[in-house]
């Protein structure tokens, strides 16, 4: 994002109707809201609104979409993100990385799998390394397993210097709980992918299915299985290493569902 462009979008959202405009359309997510509502909402002249639309649309923070006889207006997230990262990207010495607290917008992602208790397990913990704060990782399942992670998991994790003092088994409905943060990114990573296995985890997350083998039926001799786990956890490093690195700045919605979709047609052979 340019300076100029920058200074010109902070210069427009500098009045205190501009921004209770943003903040109310932006409540409404991907929907957006007409003008009529705005209006009624805000208690303001369909004259003083347009030009205030017109000023956040010049700007690129609101999108219009005629919907039959009304305009509908939502905030284009994509663009309100560039200006945060415009704002950020030099802290720390470059390094907004290291800033945790200056990332108003760090995306929350959820792991699922039946029983949570080794692929989302593992993709949980390979995120948060991975991620380096960037990211806020989480896993679950709607049948989570009573006696937690397999320990073979675990050790492997550990052997690849993962920390996994909080990994446990839980329930999806964790994340519906009153006051759960709503996750960005819920993927599956089942062999066979069910549609809303899990319930709603959030408003409007962007969803996807990476199918991976199931550990618990690896069978052979320990080496072998520990050889096969081992693949399995490279899978998943592999998918998750391009997911962070996504320009998540310039990609809308449904390019980031097929972006995450195709990471997860990624091959994945398990020897015989």
């Amino acid at each position: 994002m340019e300076t100029s462009a920058a200074a010109e979008a902070l210069n427009i959202l500098g009045k205190d109707t501009r921004l209770r405009l943003l903040r109310l359309v932006m409540a409404t997510g991907a929907s957006g809201m007409p003008a009529g509502e705005i209006a009624s909402m805000l208690v303001m002249s369909s004259s003083s609104l347009s030009s205030h639309l017109r000023a956040l649309e010049r700007i690129g923070l609101l999108r219009a979409t005629r919907v039959g006889r009304s305009i509908r207006y939502a905030v284009h997230i994509a663009a309100l993100r560039q200006l945060f990262a415009f704002m950020t990207e030099t802290c720390c010495g470059n390094e907004p990385d290291r800033c945790g607290t200056m990332n108003p917008l760090m995306p929350k992602q959820a792991t699922v799998c039946v029983r949570n208790s080794a692929r989302s397990i593992m993709a949980e913990a390979i995120l948060n390394k991975v991620g380096k704060g960037r990211f806020h990782a989480f896993s679950g399942g709607p049948m989570p397993s009573p006696t937690g992670p397999m320990p073979e998991v675990l050790s492997m994790l550990q052997r690849f210097k993962h920390d996994v003092t909080g990994l446990r088994s839980k329930d999806c409905a964790e994340f519906r709980q009153p006051g759960a943060q709503p996750m960005h990114f819920v993927i599956q990573v089942c062999e066979t992918p069910t549609n809303g296995f899990c319930g709603e985890l959030g408003a409007t997350p962007v969803t996807a299915a990476w199918p991976l083998p199931d550990p618990a039926q690896f069978t052979g001799r320990e080496i072998e299985r520990q050889v096969l786990l081992s693949e399995l956890y490279g899978a998943l490093l592999r998918r998750i290493s391009v997911f962070t690195s996504l320009p998540f700045v310039s990609l809308d919605r449904m390019a980031l569902t097929t972006r995450l979709n195709d990471i997860g047609m990624a091959s994945f052979q398990v020897a015989e």
